[in-house]
């Protein structure tokens, strides 16, 4: 199954704006929601969403965790989760223009 980049972040963002706060997102329900529930077909999207996720924590969109803490996008191993991206120093969040 060949997936967007894209269409992964555009998924993994929206389902990350519908958690409660200070909740996060197992990578493999982003590929559920986008692939279904086949796990022969979800389990190639694994190494895609953890390159999006890289991606938008580097730009500063979304946090990666590991044991509920975060760390290092492009130094951990393992099992992670994807969550919202921590507020700016200051505590609030920018206005929408």
């Amino acid at each position: 199954m060949k997936v967007s980049h894209e269409l992964i972040e555009t998924t993994l963002v929206g389902l990350l704006a519908s958690l409660p706060p200070g909740k996060s997102l197992d990578p493999t329900e982003l590929a559920r929601a986008i692939a279904g529930n086949d796990e022969k077909v979800w389990r190639l999207l694994m190494v895609p969403i953890r390159a999006v996720a890289i991606r938008l924590a580097d730009d500063g969109r979304a946090t990666i965790l590991r044991k509920g803490r975060p760390v290092d996008p492009h130094d951990f191993k393992g099992v992670y989760r994807i969550g919202a991206a921590a507020p700016a120093e200051g505590g609030d969040a920018p206005e929408a223009v």
